[in-house]
């Protein structure tokens, strides 16, 4: 806009001059700020791939078409290389190539057409059976450690089946293989794929399960992501390996197998380990026990030894004994002699005393033999007056007895006290007195008692 008292000339020569450089920088920034990344579909035509690894070419549609290009350290992460006529979705970012002024599309990520609702509907599969616990990691059984048959879930004619044979057939040519064979793309090869996990679960003929196809388009690859396949290998009696595809490749199966392998060679090499490995682990095994029993053998050995040199011969401990015996017995001898010696010799010594000590007792032992006989004929003597005497006193207290009297007629009376009846005034009417005769006694009662006659008189 103008002054009313400014001329066009002056306004024209006020406003900034641009480069074409600086313009077409302008708007590249311009464009970049208006159109973030999108989702472009169309169709590629001109594809060229240049020695640097960049991708150029055109995308086009029924009414129009523009430039894109994928730089290489984009295009290296994309799973197949678009030719002429295919049909693609690019995410992208609206730019100008500023040398030419050309307006292009710089591509971050190429994907065939479609398969935005495919991976949509993957997104969804996969948190609903996640919801459910199909993929939780505590689920998961581990691997057996020594793998005697693998079963293979493929197609027969697929390059992965080659692979895993040729992969098994090097490192475990003892492991014996079944092959469950099932298609593995197309109209109903996810049920197929699931009815061969369910054989293979039910007959239970094998120890791992892989569950393999080699790499594809994710149309490719869509019956993996099938919910049956999923349930299928859930329910597996043995733990399942997933090799679906290559190693950017994930699929449904991925999530639901016990472990997942980036390729069907891998799924190979992680069912089984090397017999080689075995071999040489056996071998070293072998090699540390020899050496500990070696080992032991010696300690015990040394023990045993040990024990031998402290071990001896009972005959030679019984003879050691006998001569420890004999030579006590001996000292225990010699012991008691020489006591014994020494007492007789001392018992000899005192005898020799005594015998000069003793003296002569011939006379005084007659002497004594005549008071000894004088004696005899005293006590003798005086015994046999004692004896006269006593036969003597024996009569006169023959004559004094008083049984003696009652047998010549006499009784001894007593009252009822026991007391004897000398006088008769001690007799009394009525009273009970006891004769005492020479063969028993008698009690008498007493009727009347008389006066002697001399005191009557």
């Amino acid at each position: 806009m103008t002054m009313p008292n400014e001329s066009p000339e002056l306004s024209a020569a006020a406003a900034p001059i641009l480069s074409v450089s600086a313009l077409n920088q302008a708007v590249a920034r311009m464009l970049e700020r208006s159109f973030p990344l999108i989702w472009v579909a169309g169709e590629v035509s001109n594809f060229t791939r240049a020695a640097s690894g960049h991708w150029y070419f055109t995308l086009k549609d029924s009414a129009a078409q523009v430039r894109a290009v994928m730089f290489r350290g984009r295009a290296q992460y994309a799973d197949f290389i678009p030719k002429d006529g295919d049909r693609v979705e690019l995410r992208t970012l609206v730019t100008l190539y500023a040398p030419r002024g050309d307006y292009q599309l710089n591509v971050e990520t190429i994907r065939r057409a479609g398969l935005g609702n495919l991976f949509e509907a993957f997104l969804r599969l996969k948190e609903k059976l996640g919801a459910e616990g199909l993929f939780d990691p505590a689920r998961k059984r581990p691997l057996p450690l020594f793998a005697r048959t693998i079963g293979i879930v493929t197609s027969p004619q697929a390059a992965a089946l080659r692979d895993i044979l040729s992969t098994l057939q090097r490192r475990a040519p003892h492991v014996a293989v079944i092959l469950y064979p099932t298609p593995v793309q197309g109209e109903g090869a996810g049920a197929k794929i699931a009815d061969a996990i369910r054989i293979a679960s039910n007959r239970g003929d094998c120890d791992v399960l892989l569950v393999c196809r080699g790499g594809g388009s994710i149309e490719d690859l869509w019956a993996f992501n099938d919910e049956a396949v999923a349930r299928a290998i859930v329910d597996c009696n043995m733990p399942v390996i997933a090799g679906v595809g290559h190693e950017t490749d994930f699929t449904i199966a991925d999530f639901a197998a016990d472990l997942r392998a980036p390729t069907p060679t891998a799924a190979a090499e992680l069912a089984v380990a090397p017999r080689a490995d075995w071999l040489a682990s056996v071998m070293a095994q072998a090699g540390a026990l020899q050496r500990a029993m070696r080992r032991q053998l010696s300690d015990r050995g040394q023990a045993l030894d040990w024990l031998a040199h402290r071990l001896h011969s009972p005959q030679a401990a019984i003879a050691r004994e006998r001569q420890q015996l004999q030579a006590l017995g001996k000292r225990l001898q010699l012991a008691a002699r020489v006591p014994h010696n020494a007492a007789r010799f001392a018992l000899a010594q005192l005898a020799t005393r005594l015998a000069a000590q003793r003296p002569d007792g011939t006379g005084q032992r007659g002497m004594l033999q005549e008071y000894a006989r004088r004696l005899d004929a005293r006590l003798t003597s005086a015994a046999m007056q004692r004896r006269q005497a006593l036969a003597a006193l024996t009569a006169q207290l023959e004559l004094l007895n008083p049984q003696r009297t009652l047998e010549r007629g006499y009784a001894i009376v007593t009252d009822a006290k026991g007391q004897v009846i000398r006088s008769p005034n001690a007799l009394h009417p009525r009273d009970t007195i006891t004769l005492r005769l020479a063969s028993g006694a008698a009690e008498i009662g007493i009727a009347s008692v008389q006066p002697a006659l001399e005191s009557m008189e």
